[in-house]
């Protein structure tokens, strides 16, 4: 029977956020967890343990943001527990190569098709910064194609269309308006930068027909994150990779946030395609800090040391304790039953916010399959790029609703823009949790 985890008070809570804004910017270190996302004040966090988290009010919750999908395994998963204790009594990082980097190394090329070698990193930003600088380098090229709502991190170059905005300001499909994401970015940053519309493939054909002789790279996530969970219409993730290769630009598949949770080998291996590069963070940690760039040897090998070498230093870069920890995943992953449960858990919580919507009469979709899903009020019957969802989700709606469900006990980020995720500690009862507290949510949303 599912647990009633409603909420009573976060007191606590709004007593440490006013400490913290007067030491913290906004009181937080990433404005994705702050006051501008929860309009009563975050909640603050105090431990978790498998799929459930408990606050600073003692109020406990079933968590579906799983630290933005890092969470793969759920909160203090025993094994992993013991892997950070035993490594920590051994000394957690020197300066020098370990054989903790070998292992996870090994298991990480046994598990990704593409990776003849891997290189670490310490966060998924940097891993796609150093991606670009490798296509650079291996191309000859300056220039590269990015799409309109995919995020790729913080760096300089990829903040552009990344975030929605009015539909008014979009500009055309043919001709997108460059909107950055950030200011402190000099215009010239983005002179190199190919901006287009995803997920349609006579747009893509056009746009490389026109500047694939330029381009060094076209980097794209195989499913958009960053707009909730929209998929790729059937065979264009296939179409867009032999399109780069006709024109001789390397193909970059972000797999930061899909990389190790559809399947053992990522998206690239659910969708049976093969990137020049991709890079991959989040679930690849289990929660520690990691990120990492894999593809053939002939690209990565420009990092060796040399003349004309690709520069890429970093003091964390293959973290003893990280690495020991991400061995441990990737074996815990590599297990029989792992991503079916991940499946079967997912798509049951689909299917049952679903039934909800339709018997409530609620004008909203569930989108995305197994381990990743976003729900969307719209009329529409599905979201298919960043122009649908600027133009067609209400997004105040998605976020009054989720403040009715942390109030009931489900941990969630009110931005539309990221995506429940379902972890291997995720439950049957958590499941029906949700669905409980989603059915009582819908009682007079408007």
């Amino acid at each position: 029977m599912a647990q009633d985890t409603s909420t009573r008070t976060r007191t606590r809570s709004q007593q440490l956020f006013a400490r913290a804004e007067q030491s913290l910017v906004e009181g937080v270190n990433s404005p994705s967890r702050g006051a501008a996302v929860y309009s009563r004040g975050p909640i603050l966090l105090e431990r978790g343990r498998g799929s459930h988290v408990w606050d600073a009010d003692g109020n406990e919750y079933v968590d579906f943001m799983m630290s933005f999908g890092a969470l793969i395994q759920g909160h203090a998963h025993p094994t992993l527990v013991r892997t950070v204790s035993d490594a920590m009594a051994e000394g957690s990082h020197f300066a020098a190569a370990t054989s903790a980097e070998v292992d996870a190394a090994e298991r990480f090329r046994r598990m990704v098709p593409s990776a003849e070698v891997v290189r670490f990193t310490n966060t998924g930003s940097e891993a796609t910064m150093l991606a670009l600088r490798l296509a650079r380098a291996h191309t000859g090229r300056r220039k590269f194609l990015k799409f309109e709502g995919h995020y790729h991190g913080w760096y300089d170059a990829y903040l552009l269309n990344a975030h929605s905005h009015p539909p008014e300001q979009l500009g055309s499909p043919e001709n997108p308006a460059r909107i950055p994401d950030s200011a402190g970015i000099p215009p010239s940053t983005f002179e190199d930068v190919v901006l287009a519309p995803w997920n349609d493939v006579a747009a893509i054909e056009r746009m490389l027909q026109q500047h694939g002789n330029e381009l060094a790279a076209v980097i794209t996530e195989p499913i958009m994150a960053n707009m909730g969970c929209i998929l790729p219409r059937d065979g264009y993730l296939q179409r867009l990779s032999e399109l780069t290769r006709d024109c001789g630009a390397l193909l970059i598949l972000d797999e930061v946030v899909t990389g190790f949770r559809y399947a053992a080998g990522g998206c690239q291996e659910y969708y049976g395609i093969q990137p020049d590069l991709s890079t991959f963070g989040k679930a690849l940690g289990a929660g520690f800090p990691v990120g990492a760039v894999a593809g053939p040897r002939s690209i990565l090998e420009r990092m060796r040391w040399g003349e004309n070498m690709v520069l890429h230093y970093g003091t964390f870069n293959g973290h003893r304790l990280t690495m020991k920890v991400v061995a441990a995943n990737l074996d815990l992953l590599a297990s029989e039953g792992a991503y079916p449960k991940l499946h079967a858990v997912g798509n049951a919580a689909i299917a049952g916010l679903r039934e909800v919507f339709r018997r409530r009469g609620v004008e909203a979709i569930v989108q995305g399959f197994g381990p990743m899903f976003q729900i969307y009020f719209t009329k529409r019957d599905a979201i298919h790029d960043y122009r649908d969802y600027c133009k067609h989700v209400d997004t105040n709606l998605y976020s009054r609703f989720v403040h009715r469900l942390l109030d009931q006990g489900i941990y969630m980020t009110p931005s539309n823009g990221l995506h429940w995720i379902i972890s291997t500690a995720h439950t049957e009862a958590d499941v029906q949790t949700l669905v409980n507290a989603a059915d009582r949510s819908c009682v007079g949303l408007s």
